[in-house]
């Protein structure tokens, strides 16, 4: 269950970073409300997982999948550039997450 935990806090990671974009500063009431409260989720489920995984791969797991998803979801969403460069960059960071899967015990 920590896995799916991490995997969710992760993903909720990607949600609060975009609605803190779209939240103007914490200038606008609804985005700045979803930031707030998928940021808490975000956390408790990270906290969760890290009863029973390493620290250091519970925190680069979900840092990781926050940072992916959300420079997918500003090229999606946003538009942002998706240059070559920010592309190879993704991908080492995707690599690293696999590796450090990989290399974990649990």
């Amino acid at each position: 269950m920590a896995w799916i935990y991490l995997i969710i806090a992760g993903l909720l990671e990607v949600v609060w970073a975009y609605s803190m974009k779209k939240s103007e500063g914490f200038t606008l009431l609804a985005p700045s409300v979803i930031t707030l409260v998928t940021m808490a989720a975000s956390f408790g489920l990270l906290a969760v997982a890290m009863r029973s995984l390493p620290l250091g791969t519970a925190y680069t797991i979900w840092t990781g999948i926050g940072a992916v998803g959300a420079f997918i979801l500003g090229i999606i969403a946003l538009g942002e550039a998706a240059t070559p460069m920010r592309l190879i960059a993704a991908a080492l960071i995707v690599s690293g997450l696999v590796l450090m899967k990989l290399s974990s015990t649990h």
